[in-house]
């Protein structure tokens, strides 16, 4: 059973001049992309109608109005990843509040996230990269651009929405360096390798403007307008079928496969940090995780005691 949130543009839901300054603080203090921004309005309105339907106010939540209110989520259904979403926008409004002064201190401090299995990433396999990339046709323009955004992917690590955003100027062909807007608008510079500069420099003299250009994005569909996520995921799928890969996977595989990839040759963590993008270095650290099991996967497989062992 799923929750339907409130949508904040609808007049009739209920409003607090605190939750209009916090989402105004988030724009213009951290940069947060409309669909963040969104979410922490959905949030955050839905909690107003929860107090609205008590009688409550936010002057007057405590520990136990959390209590009541994850409970309330769990009623209607909320998965434990959708309860800590709630508390994590719940966190940083009151947070907000108390250095504000608007309260004098946050009511949430010490209230706990619900328990979240840590799931790894899919991760595609050196050969299974190699398939997947040699598959689009370099005859045709659509085929061209296909290309050369598997080839960023992989090369760089991009999410979805960073690799849809680039325009042309955010590629030094002379450095070999893409500038990279990541969540937050947060830039880094990421280096690609020679192949995909290659790619890259021969679809924007040779190719892009086939697509008639409208937008000023590198990657653009028939009507010269930038991609979409939704798009560029629909490839990647359609791509995963003809290279006979089964399983469910999607543009940030290629992300994740990157960044094992790098651990596996013998990058360090911090290294592949700073090229993802990660602010907390605890982001990157699931992929030794992934590394680890592949490790002992390998081991159990090739090592001659673990092939004659019961376990």
């Amino acid at each position: 059973m799923s929750i339907k949130t409130p949508d904040p543009s609808d007049q009739d839901q209920p409003v607090h001049p605190w939750v209009d300054s916090y989402l105004e603080h988030l724009l213009t203090s951290r940069g947060l992309s409309d669909n963040s921004l969104d979410a922490y309005a959905r949030d955050l309105t839905f909690f107003l109608v929860f107090l609205n339907e008590r009688s409550g106010g936010i002057e007057d939540v405590t520990g136990q109005t959390f209590f009541l209110y994850m409970m309330h989520l769990r009623k209607r259904g909320l998965s434990n990843r959708s309860m800590a979403r709630h508390l994590s926008a719940l966190r940083g409004f009151f947070a907000h509040a108390a250095d504000e002064g608007w309260i004098e201190k946050s009511p949430a401090e010490l209230v706990e996230n619900p328990k979240l299995p840590r799931a790894l990433p899919e991760v595609l396999s050196p050969e299974e990269v190699s398939r997947l990339l040699s598959l689009p046709k370099l005859e045709d323009k659509l085929g061209y651009r296909d290309k050369v955004m598997l080839e960023l992917l992989y090369a760089a690590g991009l999410r979805v929405s960073e690799l849809i955003n680039l325009v042309p100027l955010d590629y030094d062909p002379q450095a070999g360096l893409l500038k990279v807007f990541g969540k937050g608008a947060k830039e880094r510079l990421v280096p690609i390798h020679y192949l995909a500069q290659d790619y890259l420099s021969s679809y924007l003299q040779n190719i892009r403007n086939a697509f008639n250009p409208i937008e000023d994005f590198i990657f653009l569909n028939r009507s010269g307008k930038g991609l979409t996520r939704q798009g560029v995921w629909k490839l990647i799928k359609r791509y995963a079928v003809l290279a006979g890969i089964s399983r469910e996977i999607s543009p940030h595989s290629l992300r994740h496969s990157f960044a094992t990839h790098l651990l596996e040759g013998g990058a360090d963590l911090r290294t592949v940090q700073i090229l993802l993008g990660h602010a907390d270095i605890s982001a990157t650290e699931i992929y030794t995780h992934v590394q680890a099991k592949r490790l002992m996967r390998i081991h159990r497989e090739f090592h001659p005691r673990s092939r004659f062992s019961t376990k």
